[in-house]
């Protein structure tokens, strides 16, 4: 049994395993770094350590600094949370060999599925349907134009290491190919230390659907269905929905099955995610595997109405899943939109401050994971996503209605945040019929639609108008009067006070 858990990360998600891990009667240890020192998450745990300086590489990523916390404090296991050291093989290593329980698969399954090559390489063993191109790395330009001559264009070069949409190049015309391998390579080397590239046709704008696998140390696997995360900027997700809108139960049985194949690929333990490009025929291929926990886990949590992180726990206890593939069923719809401190109106570039205002929303079917608290800066040095806000709800419907209403309802002041781009996102037609793929946002976002797309504007500033010309008879109206209540309307719901 485990008995205290070292979580290796902060904010939301390290506020997320310990209120697990204390429903479980576990003890936990917080890290945290000179920044984080007065964050919700270190006042929580049972004990805290500061691990070093702001910058992550000084502090989060340091894999010593951890384990020799992890020592001192007695604490049995280390959970990583997502990001930082989560897909982190030798983090994984460096765990075991310190004699604890790492919750988490092994060096072996992160190593093996860390490289987009040997991951390919692994899937396309057992059967799992691949986007055509290849699965070694490219070694020289001629051998690149003699497979393009195969896949055809348009195709995509991609870095081997890494993820983020860094090191990925698309080429339309052979004439473009050296140039887009040397770029990406160059990416590569520089975000990754690996410049090792590989190339496979180009699906344009295809869905961007995962299954979430659960698997433990006894053979046993199984997919608890999909997420659907096609709506992202710069290939980062921004809103996840559970189930998606457009699979048959069919394409879903074919695509758990070939998820849990990929897991069996390379022997996993715990929790983990199979990525998959979708296209408009329902044709599916293998994209990555996420070796971790998801940010988007939540929606996963409700439509099942399991915790997964206690099933990450349990299985690194060394207990069997309790349940198997025909026990598990899909309970409504989930929708979770990523609360950031971004400014959509300025290509979704990060923002700091203060949260001067901060209240969540409540009420039926919402939650929020989040981990700050109202005064709390918003530092530069880690990830800007404050919040998780998710709405569940009987029918998809319902559960958009909720999500606009929580949005609504969600009090920010001082940053910027992606809260008005979501509620522009959930009343666009595209979206509530389910006719969107990944290029959701260029095709159809603009900044302006945030402040004009709704309805009820002009009739708000108009009566606003007609209050103040009651409350000043002798005042005339002018254009310049109703510009200014048209503008201050638009700045509140900017700045989330609507």
């Amino acid at each position: 049994m485990i008995h205290k858990i070292l979580v290796a990360n902060r904010g939301e998600i390290a506020l997320r395993i310990m209120r697990t891990a204390r429903d479980m009667g576990i003890k936990t240890v917080a890290v945290f770094s000179e920044a984080d020192r007065n964050m919700p998450f270190v006042r929580y745990a049972d004990e805290a350590v500061c691990i070093g300086p702001a910058p992550s590489n000084q502090s989060y990523l340091v894999i010593e600094k951890i384990i020799a916390a992890a020592v001192a404090t007695g604490a049995d296991a280390i959970h990583p949370g997502y990001g930082f050291l989560s897909e982190n093989a030798d983090f994984s290593q460096a765990v075991s060999d310190a004699g604890l329980r790492f919750i988490g698969p092994s060096a072996y399954s992160i190593r093996t599925m860390g490289s987009k090559i040997g991951a390919k390489q692994a899937a396309k063993a057992f059967g799992v349907p691949m986007v055509p191109g290849t699965d070694q790395p490219i070694q020289s330009i001629e051998e690149a134009h003699r497979i393009a001559e195969i896949t055809g264009y348009p195709l995509l070069v991609k870095a081997s290491a890494g993820g983020g949409g860094k090191g990925m190049r698309v080429v339309d015309v052979p004439e473009q190919l050296e140039e887009g391998i040397r770029m990406a390579q160059s990416e590569a080397a520089s975000a990754f230390g690996n410049d090792d590239v590989f190339m496979e046709r180009y699906v344009a704008n295809p869905k961007h659907i995962e299954i979430q696998i659960l698997a433990d140390d006894h053979g046993n696997c199984v997919y608890l269905f999909e997420r659907e995360c096609s709506v992202q900027r710069r290939h980062q997700k921004l809103i996840e929905e559970a189930p998606s809108s457009c699979l048959t139960p069919a394409v879903r049985q074919a695509m758990g099955e070939s998820a849990v194949a990929v897991a069996k690929a390379c022997n996993y333990s715990g929790a983990g995610t199979v990525e998959f490009l979708v296209d408009d025929a329902l044709n599916y291929y293998f994209l990555e595997m996420n070796t971790r926990l998801q940010v988007e886990h939540c929606v996963t949590e409700e439509i099942t109405g399991l915790d997964l992180v206690q099933e990450q726990i349990r299985v690194a206890e060394g207990h069997p899943l309790p349940f198997k593939q025909e026990d598990l069923t899909i309970r409504g719809h989930a929708i979770e939109l990523r609360v950031c401190a971004e400014d959509p109106a300025n290509n979704f570039l990060p923002d700091t401050g203060t949260l001067e205002r901060y209240q969540t929303p409540k009420g039926p079917g919402i939650r929020v994971d989040d981990g700050y608290e109202e005064g709390a800066p918003i530092p530069i040095y880690y990830d800007p996503m404050i919040a998780k806000l998710i709405a569940w709800g009987p029918t998809r419907e319902q559960a958009i209605e909720r999500l606009l209403r929580a949005i609504e309802e969600y009090q920010i002041q001082g940053i910027q945040t992606t809260l008005p781009f979501g509620a522009w996102a959930l009343r666009q037609p595209a979206f509530r019929e389910g006719q969107f793929d990944t290029g959701f946002i260029p095709k159809y976002f603009t900044p302006e639609k945030l402040y004009d797309e709704a309805a009820d504007v002009p009739e708000i500033a108009a009566l606003l108008a007609a209050h103040v010309w009651n409350q000043q008879p002798a005042a005339q109206p002018t254009v310049q009067a109703f510009a200014e209540v048209r503008s201050g309307w638009a700045q509140r719901r900017k700045t989330g006070q609507w």
